[in-house]
């Protein structure tokens, strides 16, 4: 009995310590999580998608490297392009970003945003190495 005493003081603490950690579990509600399952999302609403052109333009001749986002918000890069250069794709969402990096190895370079046949930003820079962007935060 002199030996065994010490395990079993042990085994009740623990004992006790699991009912209590067990039962403040219950009391503030952490084993019964809420269920979003049957939630009901409303639909949205249809829209018609948008034309998002970006514009690169200089002085004839002049190449330019150009980085930009596309539809999925991922950056592309195209190296020596011959200016004007020009891309234009569809947006499916609700609301995208378009960004636009362009250095040309010209005087002068300039690059446009336009959605829909309006233009929603523009920049020129007249500079060596002339380097301009554009960006649209919510087309």
């Amino acid at each position: 009995m002199r030996r065994l005493w010490i395990p079993l003081v042990i085994l009740v603490v623990m004992g006790a310590g699991g009912l209590t950690v067990s039962r403040l579990h219950g009391i503030f509600g952490s084993e019964k999580r809420p269920s979003y399952a049957d939630t009901k999302i409303n639909d949205t609403k249809p829209f018609d998608p948008k034309h998002l052109t970006y514009e690169v333009f200089g002085p004839p001749g002049t190449v330019a490297d150009i980085s930009y986002f596309d539809v999925n918000a991922e950056p592309q890069l195209v190296e020596g392009a011959q200016l004007p250069w020009s891309l234009q794709f569809e947006i499916t969402k609700a609301a995208t970003v378009g960004n636009v990096v362009a250095q040309g190895d010209g005087d002068s370079i300039g690059c446009r945003i336009v959605v829909d046949d309006e233009v929603k930003a523009e920049r020129t820079s007249n500079e060596v190495n002339a380097f301009t962007f554009c960006l649209l935060k919510n087309a």
